[in-house]
């Protein structure tokens, strides 16, 4: 895939809503958008369906059509697929993608994510790390790709009883305790996970936390967690949190860590990704499902709850699915791929328009201290912090259109750290500006909720209590 074609592609989604900050941002919706109609007016569309397949044998399939080869934008079917095959990707999960369809696009994709490829920090994260399976790509013809498998997690909705909850994230940890369905304690404790290389470390804040909470409650009958990165059967497969622990440390201890926390207390554990979590505090608040839940915090994380009222099972890991197709996007320090969330939708966002704004920050402020040094300025009125703001609720307009072309979604919940004050009510109006102008049908669907300050800083602790049932 050349750069001229990936420009090519991005071009064809040209916001009405210019970012203040960013004005080369080029909306994946509207690319997307703009391809299917092409796609859908040439009327010689060829089907393409992408199947992924996930370690517990769930498979999640999605289809589609490409220009023909004789098309004169032809060109735009490889950055076309191979941007939505990556948000699939951290959307869904899977050790194995099957494409049915087009050799060459298929063919392309399986370079993309071999070991020398372009995406080969997802191939080894999704195959070896999160599934501890060699990852592969299979080109086959349409019509031969698995059928769908997706099973839901009945998580959640448990209040009956004394509960702890907590949740993890990069610059805080919050921890509650419930009873019966009612808060009777909540703390936020700043932290730094990620700059230690013990995890003994985090088993021992974390400890800490649910100690403190439990001492305001007669007994502890159920613990529900949740945290940043990839959890698959309460085993913590990846995460931001424990980027400084060597990698044979993580796999001798940081893997099982919810799992000797819960046998230190003795009750039933389930701890979920925060984005899960998200998505399950709003389904509670709201009496209701297909919800989204993003946070905004450290990372993008992402939860959703579908009709039925379930977790579904997949990653919802969309800090890592792009959402900028300009070739010059931002890199994500980790991944190394361009455009993602967590360069929008986070902390990592304000810090990045900060310095694109004149606001200087002081590299030695923890990232906690850098945003709220950043929220001060907007309480003072500072016009340049509200451009900030201002650009995060473009990307979150533009966002949500995107996202609700793969989840049914009712209600949009947004919670995290970035909601904080002034600069979330600042997100949210602008973002239902990108809605009511660009997609105005969608605008009418979805409801936006952002909860009160109270909710929206250890309501991800409260629900996370929720999650399992007691004995």
């Amino acid at each position: 895939m050349s750069r001229e074609s990936l420009k090519r592609f991005a071009d064809l989604g040209m916001p009405r809503l210019t970012p203040p900050l960013e004005p080369g941002f080029r909306p994946a919706v509207l690319a997307n958008r703009a391809f299917h109609r092409i796609v859908h007016e040439c009327e010689k569309g060829a089907p393409l369906a992408i199947a992924l397949e996930r370690s517990d044998g769930a498979v999640s399939t999605y289809q589609t059509q490409v220009l023909p080869p004789n098309h004169p934008m032809a060109d735009i079917n490889l950055p076309y697929v191979e941007r939505l095959v990556k948000l699939l990707l951290w959307q869904k999960g899977g050790w194995k993608i099957t494409l049915g369809g087009p050799g060459d696009i298929g063919n392309y994709i399986k370079a993309a994510y071999a070991a020398e490829g372009a995406r080969a920090f997802d191939a080894d994260i999704m195959g070896p790390t999160i599934n501890e399976h060699p990852f592969e790509v299979v080109v086959t013809s349409a019509g031969k790709t698995p059928p769908t498998q997706e099973p839901a997690l009945p998580l959640g909705h448990h209040l009956e009883g004394c509960r702890l909850g907590f949740d993890l994230g990069a610059s805080d940890r919050k921890v509650a305790a419930v009873i019966d369905g009612q808060a009777v304690f909540s703390e936020e404790v700043v932290w730094d996970p990620r700059n230690q290389s013990d995890p003994q470390y985090h088993y021992d804040q974390i400890m800490e936390g649910l100690q403190r909470a439990a001492a305001h409650m007669p007994r502890v009958d159920a613990i529900g967690g949740s945290s940043a990165g990839v959890i698959l059967n309460n085993r913590m497969m990846i995460a931001s949190l424990f980027r400084g622990v060597p990698r044979p440390l993580f796999e001798a201890r940081v893997k099982d860590i919810f799992l000797e926390i819960q046998q230190a207390w003795g009750v039933p554990l389930e701890v979920v990704n925060d984005g899960e979590v998200t998505a399950l505090a709003g389904s509670l608040w709201l009496q209701d499902n297909c919800v989204l839940g993003i946070a905004l915090g450290s990372s993008e994380a992402a939860g959703y709850i579908n009709s039925e009222g379930s977790i579904t099972g997949w990653l919802d890991e969309l800090a890592f699915a792009p959402l900028d197709y300009n070739p010059d996007a931002p890199v994500d320090e980790w991944s190394g791929d361009r455009g993602c969330g967590v360069q929008y939708l986070t902390q990592q966002a304000v810090f990045r328009l900060a310095a694109s704004s004149g606001i200087e920050l002081a590299a030695a402020l923890p990232p906690a201290d850098k945003l709220k040094a950043v929220q001060v300025l907007l309480e003072k009125d500072d016009a340049q912090a509200r451009m900030i703001f201002e650009t995060i609720g473009c990307y979150l307009g533009y966002a949500i259109a995107h996202y609700a072309d793969f989840y049914e979604i009712r209600h949009l919940l947004i919670l995290g750290r970035v909601t904080s004050g002034a600069g979330g009510t600042i997100i949210e109006a602008k973002a239902r500006e990108v809605l009511s102008q660009e997609f105005p049908a969608l605008a009418a669907r979805v409801k936006i909720h952002l909860p009160d300050e109270a909710d929206r800083r250890v309501g991800q602790a409260i629900a996370a209590a929720s999650l399992a049932k007691r004995i």
